[in-house]
C-alpha cells in the first residue's frame, strides 16, 4: 500500500474545499470497499480525508419521499420503518447486497460509488485495463467473462456495475444531491452514472472534490408492491448474476403502472424504459412479463462467457413481474 496522509474533515464545505484543491486527496466513510482496493495497489490517493463525523447520516421521512444521508449505513437505512413499509424492495435489496457486518460499516453514498468487482480491474498485475490505466485494453473481453456485463458494454470495457442497492434507486427515479464548490446540484440517478464507451476510468458525473451529501427516493404510491429478486451462484452473500428491482400497480389484473430496473447485466443499473411502456395497461400476465423480459434485453452483447445471461435475465425479470404482481393481487 502506498503511504498516505489521513485528515479529518470539520465540516462539508470544507471537506469540499480541501478535496477539490488537491487532486490527490479521496473522500474516506465506511471504506469497505476502497480500503481493500488500497492494500491491493489499485488504488493509491496521497491523502484520505475522513468525513464520517459529517452531519450527513440519518432518514428523513417527507410525505412523499425519504431524503437519506450519504452516511446513513446500510443496515439503518434498511430498519427503517418507512422504508420497510413502502420501498420493500429497497430494504430487499440491502439486505441481499451484504453482510450483517458490511452493512453496519458501509454507507449510502458509498455503495453507490463501489467500483466494479472486474477481477482485471482489481488485479494491478494485469497490464490491460482501460478502468485503471485508460488506453491499455480490457483484458475481460478475451478473458474470464462470467461476472461481466452485457448490456452497456464497448468494444473498451464490459465490467459490471456491482450496487444491488442502485438497481431499485434506478427503478424509482432517485436523485442525487451534490455538494461542490461552486454549491449544489441534483443530478437522477438514472443520469449518474455513465456507460464506458471510449472511457471506462470515468463512471460517473462528479467532479473531482464533489460530495455526494443525500440522495431522494420517491415512495411507492399507496397499493404499489414491489419485489427484488437477485440470482447468484451460492445462497450465502454473493454479487448477482442477475437481479431486477421491479415496482407494480396491479388493478382488476391490469398493470397500471410498472418501474423495472436490472442489475447483474449492466454497465450501469440498468433502467428498462421501453418494459414499463409495454406493461402500462396490459395484462398482468406471463405473456406480457415476457415481451417486457425481451424489451428489456434488447440491445444485449453477450459474449461466450456471458451468453447464458441473456435468458437467465430474462427468466428473473419474469419471475419478479410475476411476484409483484401476485402481492398486488
Amino acid at each position: 500500500m502506498r503511504p498516505f496522509e489521513y485528515a479529518r474533515a470539520a465540516d462539508t464545505e470544507q471537506a469540499v474545499a480541501v478535496a477539490t484543491a488537491d487532486p490527490d486527496t479521496s473522500y474516506l466513510a465506511g471504506g469497505t470497499t476502497q480500503l481493500d482496493l488500497m492494500k491491493d495497489g489499485v488504488l493509491g490517493p496521497g491523502r484520505l480525508l475522513d468525513i464520517t463525523r459529517l452531519p450527513l447520516g440519518g432518514v428523513t421521512h417527507l410525505d412523499d419521499a425519504v431524503r437519506i444521508g450519504a452516511l446513513t449505513t446500510m443496515e439503518e437505512l434498511a430498519a427503517d420503518p418507512v422504508v420497510g413499509r413502502r420501498l420493500p424492495f429497497v430494504r430487499e435489496a440491502l439486505l441481499l447486497g451484504a453482510s450483517t457486518q458490511l452493512r453496519n460499516m458501509a454507507t449510502i453514498g458509498g455503495n453507490l460509488l463501489q467500483r466494479a468487482r472486474c477481477r482485471y480491474f482489481r488485479d494491478p498485475t494485469v497490464p490491460a485495463c482501460n478502468k485503471r490505466d485508460p488506453g491499455s485494453g480490457c483484458a475481460a473481453i478475451d478473458g474470464i467473462q462470467r461476472m461481466h456485463a452485457i448490456l452497456g458494454t464497448s468494444d473498451h470495457c464490459i465490467a459490471l456495475h456491482a450496487s444491488d442497492l442502485a438497481v431499485p434507486l434506478a427503478a424509482l427515479d432517485a436523485l442525487v444531491h451534490i455538494q461542490g464548490v461552486g454549491g449544489r446540484r441534483t443530478v437522477p440517478l438514472t443520469e449518474f452514472y455513465l456507460p464506458p464507451g471510449s472511457t471506462p476510468h470515468i463512471e460517473n458525473v462528479l467532479r473531482h472534490g464533489e460530495l455526494i451529501t443525500e440522495v431522494e427516493v420517491p415512495l411507492l404510491p399507496e397499493g404499489a408492491r414491489s419485489r427484488y429478486l437477485k440470482v447468484r451462484d451460492r445462497v450465502s452473500y454473493e454479487f448477482a448474476l442477475t437481479s431486477a428491482g421491479v415496482a407494480l400497480a396491479v388493478d382488476g389484473g391490469v398493470v397500471r403502472w410498472a418501474r423495472i430496473a436490472l442489475g447483474g447485466v449492466g454497465t450501469i443499473p440498468w433502467r428498462a424504459w421501453k418494459s414499463e411502456d409495454l406493461l402500462r395497461n396490459a395484462p398482468a400476465d406471463r405473456g406480457a412479463f415476457r415481451a417486457a423480459a425481451e424489451a428489456a434485453l434488447e440491445g444485449a452483447r453477450p459474449l461466450p462467457g456471458t451468453a447464458f445471461k441473456v435468458d437467465l435475465a430474462g427468466r428473473t425479470l419474469v419471475r419478479a413481474l410475476e411476484m409483484a404482481a401476485g402481492a398486488a393481487s
